[in-house]
């Protein structure tokens, strides 16, 4: 890793010291210090990126674009990765990412345009974005997997809206205009006979946004036809 940030150093023009101490601060930065001798062969796929970002700074960019960096990556490595851009903001450079992880944009980004199909649909502050699919969300999850079809089709009927599947499928969002409506769709789920481990009223989440501007689950979009970018702005 070392030895590959130094060339990078070198073709910027900067001297062999000054390579040198620049390359072991970043390594230092990202967390690599311990696997600065390794072979590029035993990194895993998180280390290379922060690798290749580590790379992108020996140059100190003002704008940096990171296209989908936590795609594949297990929870661990994505918390790291979204450390290592929470550190680039730090440091002075604007990051515009691309995403289709929505607690991913929530997490980071100061202004979010969602893009469906090839177009921006909507942009602004996560704030701003939840606040115009309602002021509560309704979250739940259905104690069989096999009634959650079920449980999807009760909530468009009783609740009028179109709920929202997480990708662990176990999950499901919807925003909800009357709190009130809540008792009706638990006695029609109760009436249906589908059993809830978990309910709760809570505010809007980035799901619920995607789903009421594209008319589909986040989870059902495909990377060439959809996806949320955001952007993370110098001093946030």
């Amino acid at each position: 890793a070392t030895e590959n940030l130094m060339i990078f150093a070198r073709l910027l023009g900067l001297g062999r010291s000054e390579a040198k101490a620049k390359s072991a601060d970043l390594l230092e930065r990202f967390g690599l210090t311990e696997a600065a001798r390794r072979p590029l062969k035993q990194f895993s796929g998180g280390m290379r990126r922060r690798l290749d970002l580590a790379a992108s700074l020996l140059a100190q960019p003002p704008l940096i674009f990171l296209d989908e960096p936590t795609t594949g990556l297990d929870p661990r490595t994505r918390g790291q990765m979204w450390d290592t851009i929470r550190e680039l903001v730090h440091t002075g450079s604007t990051v515009l990412l691309t995403t289709q992880y929505l607690d991913e944009a929530d997490q980071l980004a100061d202004r979010i345009a969602v893009i469906d199909h090839g177009k921006v649909v909507a942009e602004g502050t996560p704030d701003d974005l939840k606040a115009s699919v309602g002021t509560s969300s309704l979250q739940l999850r259905v104690r069989d997997a096999a009634d959650t079809a079920d449980a999807l089709h009760a909530i468009e009927q009783t609740l009028g809206v179109r709920g929202a599947l997480s990708p662990e499928a176990s999950r499901i969002t919807a925003p909800l205009a009357d709190p009130d409506g809540v008792a009706e769709l638990l006695i029609t789920l109760r009436e249906a006979g589908i059993g809830l481990s978990e309910v709760s009223v809570q505010k809007p989440t980035l799901d619920e946004v995607f789903l009421t501007l594209t008319g589909h689950p986040a989870d059902e979009e495909s990377a060439d036809d959809s996806t949320t970018a955001q952007i993370q702005e110098v001093g946030a």
